[in-house]
């Protein structure tokens, strides 16, 4: 600052002569629909919300780095992974799942890690969680899970009964379940939990091989994590508790770190591998696939406008660089189309020509007009193609690369449906207090529902996964273990 005082103008950059009284014809009015300064700040008053996102609408961000510390160039073309020491800029956003704008940070609910990297060529969104998997591995059933975890539409209350009789009719939700119920369900803060691309990816080397890749983004600061009471605790005193701990230890100068590791599968192991490596309610073993470093990121700046970078910040799975590709994950082919279609209904067709998602080398579309089109408007260039007029063209070696379909096209489940292996496997790998706070977790959870058909559902495929597993839970609720499962 010049110290200089600054005129107060409209937005159209006229000086307001009067800020803090309305014209009115004379002492008692009424006021004046000429009075166009007073109408431009209600009707922009008016607008200053833009619709909070359907999920992750509660979340914080900040702005840091990645950078490569080992040569993965074998397995893709990707230019920031090209050498070792290259570092990235990137924007990160953490956030809740299925709570409103206002809700509590530490509820028990997966958090949002989505990744924004801006790399010399263009926007690279690795779009995750803090967990491996989630709850479904179908987009067609997307819309419904949600609606499972948002608000009674007559008692506008969280339901309960509805959240479990979902789960227990999709079995393939016992893993990512069993996830959120146990202790890593209410993360301390955000600093102290893994991030994970969940979806597994396709990596291309220059020479056109491909592997498969899975994402890892492995905390320094140590997993922490809160208890029920805790939990339940901070949210009535500090509902912004995840938000502020961020916020206060990026400007306190403890700059948190994760470590990013990749596991790789040769293309051909995904036809004969135990579990379909596109199911997203599964792991890939790290006994099979072992972790490999490669880079780390730290967060060093805060925002310096909420709404600017976090709350208008767009994120998409389908924002990929040359390198990167999809895999067949049915829920990843979902959410390529389905995350740019909401930031286009919420932000804009123009979501990403705002600073915080505007690429950092030049992008150059024939996309034009459109809400809130700020930047020129590619001027009188050229505005189709192709074209004579040496507009922007392809480049035939950036195509992504083909792959074998074959079949009928009809709705095609998954084949492969062992639900309980992994989940079972998790639940013995628990320390005895661990599964004591896993199972009263559940129970807690379980005990405002209204039907025992639906709690009995439940309880066989935690039987399923492991017999002590459903014993207790059966036994917390009062009700008889499972026959004949």
């Amino acid at each position: 600052m010049d110290g200089k005082k600054k005129n107060l103008t409209t937005s159209w950059g006229a000086p307001v002569g009067d800020n803090q009284n309305s014209m009115t014809a004379g002492a008692r009015g009424p006021v004046l629909i000429q009075d166009v300064h007073l109408l431009e700040k209600l009707a922009h008053f008016n607008r200053e919300r833009v619709p909070e996102r359907v999920v992750h609408a509660k979340g914080a961000g900040a702005h840091g780095y990645f950078e490569v510390t080992n040569d993965l160039t074998q397995y893709t073309k990707a230019d920031f992974l090209s050498e070792v020491g290259k570092t990235t800029p990137m924007f990160i956003r953490f956030s809740t799942v299925a709570g409103e704008l206002g809700s509590a940070d530490t509820v028990r609910d997966p958090r949002g890690f989505a990744v924004k990297f801006y790399t010399e060529e263009g926007n690279y969104d690795l779009v995750g969680n803090n967990t491996p998997v989630f709850f479904i591995r179908d987009a067609i059933k997307f819309p419904d899970f949600i609606h499972t975890q948002k608000r009674h539409p007559k008692t506008h209350l969280k339901n309960p009964n509805a959240v479990w009789d979902f789960w227990s009719l999709s079995p393939e939700s016992l893993h990512q379940v069993t996830i959120l119920m146990s202790d890593r369900g209410i993360p301390a803060t955000f600093r102290h939990m893994h991030g994970f691309g969940s979806h597994t990816f396709k990596w291309v080397n220059e020479d056109g091989d491909a592997v498969w890749v899975k994402y890892h983004f492995k905390t320094e600061q140590g997993v922490k994590n809160l208890t029920e009471e805790v939990a339940t605790k901070i949210a009535g005193e500090n509902p912004d508790y995840h938000t502020e701990d961020l916020f206060n230890a990026i400007g306190n100068g403890d700059h948190p770190e994760w470590t990013l590791y990749v596991q790789i599968m040769p293309i051909e192991h995904a036809e004969t591998y135990r579990f379909d490596p596109f199911d997203v309610t599964k792991v890939w073993s790290q006994k099979d696939y072992p972790l490999i470093e490669l880079g780390k990121m730290v967060l060093n700046k805060n925002p310096e406008n909420y709404f600017a970078e976090v709350e208008q910040a767009t994120f998409s799975p389908g924002s990929f660089v040359p390198g990167i590709e999809a895999s067949p994950d049915k829920m990843l082919q979902g959410r390529l189309f389905a995350y740019s279609d909401a930031h286009r209904y919420r932000v804009g067709a123009n979501h990403n020509a705002l600073p915080i998602n505007r690429p950092r080398n030049e992008a150059n579309t024939y996309q034009r007009d459109g809400q809130m089109r700020f930047d020129g408007n590619s001027g009188d260039s050229v505005y189709y193609e192709p074209n004579s007029q040496s507009g922007p063209t392809e480049s035939h070696q950036n195509k992504q690369t083909g792959f074998p379909v074959s079949g009928v096209a009809e709705n095609i489940p998954y084949d492969h449906n062992d639900h309980y292996t992994q989940p079972g496997d998790l639940y013995r790998l628990m320390s005895d207090d661990e599964r004591e706070r896993l199972v009263n977790n559940v129970v807690g959870a379980m005990k405002p529902v209204e039907s025992d058909e639906i709690k009995l559902r439940q309880i066989k495929h935690f039987y399923k996964a492991d017999p002590d597993y459903g014993e207790r839970v059966a036994k917390g609720l009062s009700l008889p273990v499972p026959q004949n499962v």
